[in-house]
């Protein structure tokens, strides 16, 4: 079956195809603001895209993908408004912007790692990369798209053309404008509240900036949208196959990039959007800016497991608003948790004839190449798990061939944790009574052994025990 995406900016499903003749395919990922840690709603728009990485290797295709880390440039207020967010947490904490940077960073990698989301093959710093945002920049300037002011560089948005501007988010512009904060037109040199800033000079609030670069229109920084464009071109050229984000970048970050990447080139930037949405919490949005939000240690810190997590949001669409409560992620940490049991069990079991396993794989592969449904992909998971009908080697080869789309741990699968001596001897004299059925005897074995953290479970090849918590 072909594999097919939701592209937002036709706003259909439709076949994918890469741009380049070879299976080659070039992905862009926007990366985060490394100021705070990645909260679990940040941490649900890479699993997805990670799952779309996955699903794209799994249809033989080589997979390029670049993400950029925000370091320099994103106001508080995502738009023209307010401080720099690294420098304003470096301030706050007493260190300096490359430290803050640097810490979170690691901390967002760190996160990846628990979570099983594959880093990306370039990971692109925006500090590292100010000549090329400057270079693009000149362009927009040269083709009269762009206006140096005392205060900044800025996009002209009716100079570009405001249809071709909102085509990804097909909001009115008046509506857009209406929809903005009255500090996005405080500057006086700003011909309309859309354009946004390319440049920053060094003038007003943003005098003191620690971070500063020379340039033609003097010293200063860049603004947050400009890095994606330069990045991007540098790392995959232009156009590219897929860029990725969160659906919150639709309206403005995304927007903004497309006008500045065509402008500048006069290409579309990139062939598909792809846009995760939101993690809610008691229906509500999930943001640092609400202040409502959870991270990965939070989650971690009531005892549960990153893996939980991803295992919670594989079962909702990444198109699907997914509202996280605490209950839920309970369930998905017992559900993995029985998995891994069944995994493990088959691992046991003995070897022996069944139903041809390829047939299995057919409904799952349906599945993930339509649109990533990664719910219905795991309903068909659980089939295999639950069918009596396949030898059990053919049943555990297919559950780590699923995972490959997963991530969820099966290739190697967890084995019964080791219990300490006392445990073993119990469960020795427990099925000692069995044999001789004693089943008082047993069960009062059972109940002591249950008394002190772990579970008996009886199979045909003999009993296994379990700690109550697995993850």
């Amino acid at each position: 079956m072909a594999l097919k995406l939701y592209n937002s900016l036709t706003r259909r499903v439709e076949i994918f195809r890469p741009l380049s003749r070879g299976r080659a395919v070039g992905l862009y990922t926007c990366g985060p603001t490394v100021y705070n840690f990645a909260h679990i709603g940040n941490l649900r728009t890479y699993i997805f895209e990670d799952v779309l990485e996955r699903v794209l290797k799994w249809n033989g295709y080589s997979v390029k993908r670049v993400m950029n880390i925000t370091d320099v440039g994103h106001l508080t207020g995502d738009s023209d408004i307010g401080g720099d967010k690294v420098e304003e947490e470096a301030k706050r904490e007493k260190k300096s912007v490359k430290e803050i940077a640097g810490f979170y960073t690691k901390a967002f990698l760190r996160d990846l790692k628990e979570l099983r989301v594959r880093i990306p093959r370039t990971l692109a710093p925006a500090t590292r990369y100010v000549p090329d945002q400057i270079e693009v920049i000149k362009r927009l300037v040269k083709k009269d798209v762009a206006y140096d002011t005392p205060t900044a560089v800025y996009f002209n948005v009716r100079k570009y053309g405001a249809k071709r501007y909102l085509k990804l988010s097909r909001q009115p512009l008046g509506q857009k404008l209406i929809g903005a904060r009255e500090a996005v037109v405080a500057d006086p040199h700003k011909r309309s509240p859309a354009d946004f800033v390319l440049w920053f000079k060094l003038v007003g609030k943003f005098k003191h900036h620690i971070l500063r670069w020379p340039s033609p229109w003097g010293v200063g920084f860049p603004g947050w949208h400009i890095e994606c464009s330069a990045i991007s071109r540098k790392f995959l050229g232009q156009p590219f196959d897929i860029h990725t984000g969160g659906v919150d970048h639709v309206g403005t970050h995304h927007t903004n990039e497309i006008a500045q990447s065509e402008g500048a080139f006069g290409k579309p930037l990139a062939r598909f959007w792809l846009h995760g949405e939101f993690l809610l919490i008691d229906e509500k949005r999930m943001g640092k800016s609400e202040g409502n939000f959870f991270t990965l240690t939070d989650i971690k810190k009531r005892g549960f497991h990153p893996l939980a997590f991803r295992y919670l949001v594989l079962q909702s669409h990444y198109q699907s608003k997914l509202n996280f409560t605490w209950k839920s992620l309970e369930a998905a940490q017992k559900g993995l948790e029985g998995l891994y049991k069944e995994v493990f069990k088959l691992t046991l079991e003995k070897r022996g004839e069944g139903k041809e396993v390829r047939n299995l794989l057919r409904p799952f592969t349906e599945a993930i190449n339509k649109n990533l449904d990664a719910p219905r992909a795991l309903s068909f998971l659980r089939r295999v798990v639950e069918n009596t009908e396949h030898a059990p080697e053919d049943k555990l080869e297919t559950l780590k061939t699923m995972d490959k789309i997963l991530g969820l741990g099966f290739e190697k699968p967890k084995t019964a944790p080791k219990a300490s001596p006392r445990i073993f001897t119990l469960l020795e004299k427990r099925e000692a009574y069995r044999k001789s059925k004693q089943f008082i005897q047993s069960d009062r074995l059972r109940k002591q052994i249950d008394s002190l953290g772990y579970t008996i479970e009886d199979t045909a090849e003999g009993p296994i025990v379990w700690p109550k918590k697995i993850l």
